[in-house]
Parts: C-alpha cells; structure tokens; sequence
C-alpha cells in the first residue's frame, strides 16, 4: 500500500470528511476508519473506508498494519455538549478511553505521528479575550473536560513514548465544501447555521435564539467562526510539520473576529433572501459572551492562514449544501420578515 496512506479516525464526519478531501489534494491516501455512528458512508469519497471501532484495539492495529498508514488524523469522538452532561459516561468512554486505545495501537504499529481534533470547549468561560493559547483551560462541561484529558494524555505520551503530536482547537466550525461534495449533516443538528438554514427550508420549527441578554453590542453572544475547508487545510499543514520533524504542541484554530448571532442570522438573509423569525430563549449554561480566537501562533508556526472564512463564503458555501442535502421541502415565503 501507498507509503503515503493516513488513517482518518471519524473522517465520515463533516471535519474528517472535509479534511479527507484535502488530504487527497496533498496527495495523500486518506484512510477512513468509522463506526458510521455519526457519520455517513457517503461521505467517503477520497479513500477505503474501514468500518470499526476505535475502542477495538486490534482493529485498529489490523488497518494501520493493512494500510501502512504513516500518521493518523484523529476526529472519532462523541461532541455534543448538552449530551456531555446527561451522560458523562459516553464522552470519557468514547473520547478519553477510545483515544487511549488508538494511541496504544499507533505504538504497538510503530506509527508515530498524531494530530488530534481539539476544541475551544477546553478553555471554558475564559476571562481573556481574544483566547491565546497561555489561557489556562477550564473546561465546564464533560465535552470539554474529554478533550482537554486527551491533550494531556497526548503530551504525556509524547514525552515517554516515540509519538508526535499536535492538538487542534477549532472554533466554530462552519460552512460546507465548496465543490458541494460534503457539508454539514447531523442528526440531531444543534449548530447555528445548519438549524438556521433548516428552519427556512420548513425542516424545523423550534429554531431559537438562545439569550439576547448578554453584555455583547446587540445582546447575543459572539462567536469566531471558521471555515470548515480552512480547518481541513490546517490538519494537512499540522501533518506535514509532523512528517517534516517539526514540533509538536497545540494550536488554536479561528480568524480572531467575531460576530453575533444576530449578525450571523443578517448574513445568512443576505444569502437566502429570508429574514428567520427565531424564538427567544433563556441563555444556555456554560455559553460565555464572547469566545474569539488569538490564532497568531497557529499562523506563525503552521503557517495557517483561513482564505474562506469571511461570513460570506461561510453563508454562500452552506446554502448552496443545505439546498443540495434538504430538498423536501418548500422553502418558505421570500417576504417572510
């Protein structure tokens, strides 16, 4: 098999997917290895697929091994928060025990080099904004507290043990391929843009604005959103550093601007020409006002620059999906408020 197969953890997902697609770009052979738990076989379109679970250790091995995959990207995790506190047992279960058990068969594999899908979630409710990497993590939900276990875990290992890697902590992921191949598709959805867009299309009829109180400009919370094709490009130049010797570490992953609910619902008018009536609602515990990245060191050591994270691309890109994915129904009427 190529020298240059990668093992994708979770690349049936729409970060894995994404970031599939470019590694095949890069002239990689990206290697998916999913449970299909969350993610969709149609989504895999660069690569084999190897369907499994990264607790089974030994399947692991066996498709490092079949492969000869020199380096895994790591997105196989369970990620909604609001699930996170009802049942802990499933994050530290999948996230923190099912990383062990993969990082355990990239050694046993002599496979050396990791990067690892983080979050912002790890820095909790952060009393410095924009966020640098210097901020001490404080990660208020089980989610976070997963992620931030597996960083330490990580470079633990890396100390110890002949492994390499390097954390990224994405922000809001957001927007779909531009070549409309791949997007956002979960179920349940619980991201802005996608239940934004959703509503429109008469997919949903509980879309909510959650508080409008918050000490922001126009009272609801601001948030750094990234291009999810930028964050695919930021995976292949954290594994070229690797394969290339650099250093490992940790990344934040964002554009150090933020926009409000508001100014993201004003966006997406501006691209499906419908004005969303959304419902107040009470804010949600652990949301801060503002989570903005400092991505400076990521641009510096990286070199990662996002080309296609303006709010713009983000609304065209993810309409032009959403109308692609969700054609069922009518979308309501254009003069709609």
């Amino acid at each position: 098999m190529s020298s240059r197969a990668i093992l994708v953890t979770g690349g049936a997902g729409y970060v894995g997917a994404h970031t599939c697609k470019a590694l095949a770009g890069a002239g990689y052979t990206p290697v998916v290895f999913d449970n299909l738990s969350t993610g969709h076989s149609s989504f895999v379109r660069w690569g084999p697929l190897v369907q499994g679970d990264i607790r089974d250790h030994a399947a692991v091995l066996k498709a490092i091994h079949d492969y000869n995959a020199e380096a895994v990207l790591h997105f196989a995790a369970s990620a909604l928060v609001g699930e996170s506190v009802t049942d802990p047992k499933k994050y530290y279960e999948n996230n923190v025990y099912g990383s062990l058990s993969l990082v355990r068969a990239m050694l046993d594999a002599n496979c050396r080099n990791l990067v690892f899908s983080s979050t912002c979630a790890i820095y909790g409710e952060p009393r410095e904004v924009p966020i640098s990497e210097t901020v001490p993590p404080n990660p208020v939900n089980p989610y976070g507290a997963s992620k931030l276990m597996v960083e330490r875990i990580l470079s633990d290992y890396c100390r110890a043990f002949p492994l390499r890697s390097i954390a990224l902590r994405y922000f809001n992921a957001s927007g779909a391929d531009p070549g409309g191949e791949v997007g956002e598709l979960r179920d349940p959805e619980t991201h802005l843009i996608p239940r934004a867009m959703m509503a429109i299309q008469g997919h949903i009829n509980d879309f909510a604005v959650f508080g409008t109180d918050y000490d922001t400009p126009d009272g609801t919370p601001i948030r750094d959103y990234i291009h999810v094709s930028d964050l695919a490009h930021a995976h292949v130049l954290a594994l070229q550093r690797l394969r290339d010797g650099g250093a490992g570490g940790a990344f934040n992953l964002g554009t150090g601007h933020g926009y409000s609910v508001k100014q993201v619902l004003d966006a997406i008018a501006a691209e499906t020409g419908v004005s969303l009536r959304a419902i107040p609602a009470a804010r949600r515990e652990g949301d801060p006002p503002v989570l903005v990245a400092n991505a400076t060191l990521a641009k510096a050591e990286l070199g990662f620059e996002p080309t296609m994270s303006d709010l713009e691309s983000i609304m065209k890109t993810a309409w032009a999906w959403h109308l692609r994915a969700h054609p069922t129904r009518p979308v309501v009427d254009r003069k709609s408020e």
